[in-house]
């Protein structure tokens, strides 16, 4: 198994994992740094739930970063987004780097 190259990294986002509802509004978890590499690049996505949107950019960690659909993220520029989805990216024994692909609002 291969995982992304530390030195990709580059970037580091805070993420608050989303927790559900309260009478006051989203409940987020304790907040994490996640080092990563961010591409803020517009683009078509599918929810969970099967709606498309649009993601303003796209985080890319190493295996096992947690990161619920609609938790928050705070990105290097101070911008405070949601995820759309976080999908493991595992090549399955094959020489590709295994990650985690976070799409953010």
């Amino acid at each position: 198994m291969s995982h992304i190259p530390g030195w990709l990294l580059r970037h580091r986002i805070t993420i608050e994992p989303y927790e559900g509802e309260s009478s006051k509004g989203p409940l987020y978890g304790p907040a994490t740094e996640v080092r990563c590499f961010v591409d803020e690049q517009t683009r078509a996505v599918r929810t969970p739930g099967g709606e498309n949107v649009t993601s303003s950019s796209t985080a890319y960690a190493a295996p096992g970063v947690r990161a619920p659909a609609l938790s928050r993220v705070t990105l290097p520029s101070g911008r405070q987004t949601t995820v759309i989805a976080a999908l493991d990216r595992d090549g399955g024994g094959l020489p590709t780097p295994d990650h985690v692909e976070i799409q953010l609002q």
